[in-house]
């Protein structure tokens, strides 16, 4: 009801608009929903295990960081901004209680860094249960990797391509072992351009992303296929 001048008048809303907004509000929390993705509900402890995260100090891979640490393994932070992935570590040790939560320098950008850290991670770490793949560039300008690859296919794909085939045996080693490699839907609408695999010809960043995301999800299933 609305008081104006002296009068009181009495507002009915319009059944139509009531029902556009309430589908409205419906359809954004589905919407939302969806985009959240599934829930991870297992309840598996980790104890004892040793999981390699990529690109863990924020967003996703820093989320799934933490969920790891609670169930109790040995979480190994790969990034390539150490003053970031310090501090990452240390709210996810405060927060879950996880003392064994370590920073390892990785630049998945160049190939020469993927080496080092392979190597330090074979000769410090006793086993390796769970290899993550997580970090990822996305819609970049036209830049190259270290080594001269096209930055999002260098980073996204070959980096991690390298970065798992160097532990490949430390995982064997510790079976029953996994490699989770992350990708994206963007993959339905990637081409793997095998003639201009840098794409000098015809750049897009869209294009490049799609193109890396295929390739993640070739590199899994060839991955298991070989397993």
């Amino acid at each position: 009801m609305a008081a104006a001048g002296g009068m009181v008048e009495t507002l009915q809303a319009n059944p139509a608009v009531v029902i556009g907004v309430v589908l409205g509000v419906a359809g954004v929390v589905l919407l939302r929903k969806f985009c959240d993705g599934g829930v991870c509900r297992s309840t598996a402890r980790l104890d004892g295990k040793t999981v390699v995260i990529t690109g863990a100090n924020t967003g996703i891979g820093k989320e799934t960081a933490r969920d790891i640490a609670k169930r109790g393994a040995r979480v190994i932070l790969a990034c390539r901004d150490l003053t970031k992935a310090e501090a990452a570590a240390a709210e996810i040790r405060q927060d879950t209680g996880n003392g064994n939560v370590v920073v390892e320098k990785l630049n998945l950008a160049s190939l020469n860094s993927v080496r080092e850290f392979a190597a330090k991670i074979n000769a410090g770490e006793s086993r390796l249960d769970i290899l993550i793949n997580n970090a990822g560039i996305m819609t970049c300008p036209q830049w190259k990797t270290e080594d001269g690859f096209e930055m999002q296919f260098g980073t996204n794909h070959l980096g991690h391509f390298l970065l798992t085939n160097l532990l490949l045996d430390k995982l064997k080693k510790s079976a029953p072992s996994r490699v989770v490699n992350v990708s994206s839907s963007a993959h339905a609408g990637g081409h793997i351009h095998f003639d201009d695999i840098n794409l000098e010809k015809s750049y897009g960043p869209i294009k490049a992303y799609c193109q890396s995301k295929l390739a993640n999800v070739l590199f899994t299933k060839e991955l298991d296929r070989k397993r």
